[in-house]
């Protein structure tokens, strides 16, 4: 079966930034994205400036890394910009061993996880003015 990719004209002003190999596991980001999603830019970054995930950085750094690329390759107003989707996939996972009594070793998972942060350009809202 062909599947052909629909273009849709809504998408046309969207921004997208990923980064690659964060040092943390989806399940602790996953929380974190879905409280940012909808935001706008400057209350997503507030929003994490004062969380107290150690992770927090590295979003506000790829958050910050759309914005850039808004503004510079897309010419976008940056006060227009929400956070329109913020999701994350797996990675690799590192694997360590630490010694355990009676010659044992236990297994130590170091997971690593890609975000991707995609913004859209909020439309004027047009007021109707419609008087009884």
């Amino acid at each position: 079966m062909n599947k052909k990719k629909k273009i849709d004209k809504t998408n046309l002003k969207t921004v997208k930034s990923i980064n690659n190999n964060i040092r943390s596991s989806v399940r602790k980001l996953n929380p974190i994205l879905r409280g940012i999603v909808g935001k706008k830019v400057g209350i997503a970054i507030r929003d994490l400036q004062f969380s107290e995930k150690r992770i927090t950085r590295d979003i506000r750094k790829t958050i910050s890394s759309a914005v850039a690329n808004a503004e510079n390759n897309f010419q976008y107003d940056i006060d227009k910009l929400i956070v329109k989707e913020a999701y994350c996939g797996k990675k690799i996972i590192m694997k360590r061993f630490r010694p355990r009594a009676k010659g044992r070793a236990a297994p130590i998972l170091k997971p690593y996880s890609s975000v991707t942060i995609i913004l859209s350009e909020t439309k004027k809202m047009e007021s109707h003015g419609t008087k009884s």
